[in-house]
């Protein structure tokens, strides 16, 4: 696949029946097994594979085909479940320095999902006087949990057993959902503008499933 060329199709591999999806670490060594989180790569091509980018093939090259030898890279991270059932955890390149340590959003959301408690949840940065950049968190909690200070504690201690303590949540918002484009995209741009205090500039909102649930996160933001 790196060896495509512009306006024509991938043939390195044969042809295969649909997306073969595949987890890898970050040196590119395929993960086996279930309950496992990693880089999402595709395998093969398929039918509407990107083939190029007009004006730019070089750029489409390195974005999606030069991080991973011989394989498309998707540029999120993802969870295969106890079944082998992928769930898309968030981009890989978004990351947050706190204190001078970089932590992917993708990573911490992934540890917060652990809790038992969590249904889904989103992680973005907002200015820290201390660190420089510290992370808020928003869950989703489900209908047999409630929000109690004990949940909040024992959020962060999972963050902390399963990263480390420099990853704990600065910040910790339960709400009744998150805010989703129809095709289920979580815009954490909206929760960034919010975390950071930007209320009234918080861009189009036209297009997500649920408007109300913007509302109930700027009423309860810490």
């Amino acid at each position: 696949m790196a060896g495509i060329t512009p306006g024509k199709p991938a043939l390195r591999y044969p042809a295969a029946a649909g997306v073969q999806p595949m987890l890898v670490d970050e040196k590119g060594e395929e993960l086996h097994g279930n309950s496992i989180s990693g880089n999402l790569c595709i395998k093969f091509p398929w039918p509407s594979i990107i083939r190029t980018t007009w004006g730019d093939h070089e750029r489409c090259r390195q974005t999606y085909f030069a991080t991973y030898q011989n394989l498309y890279f998707t540029g999120d991270g993802a969870l295969r479940d106890e079944v082998g059932n992928y769930r898309i955890t968030g981009r890989v390149d978004d990351v947050l320095n706190v204190s001078g340590h970089r932590i992917g959003t993708a990573e911490v959301e992934n540890a917060i999902n652990m809790h038992t408690g969590v249904v889904e949840s989103a992680v973005v940065g907002y200015p820290h006087e201390i660190k420089g950049r510290g992370s808020m968190h928003t869950s989703f909690l489900a209908e047999s949990h409630t929000a109690t200070t004990w949940h909040r504690r024992d959020i962060v201690q999972t963050v902390a057993r399963i990263i480390g303590p420099i990853a704990k949540p600065d910040k910790i918002q339960f709400v009744k959902g998150l805010p989703k484009t129809r095709s289920g995209k979580i815009m954490r741009r909206i929760l960034r503008k919010i975390a950071e205090g930007e209320l009234q500039n918080l861009g189009d909102t036209s297009t997500l499933l649920d408007p109300a649930v913007v509302e109930e996160i700027k009423n309860g933001r810490l």
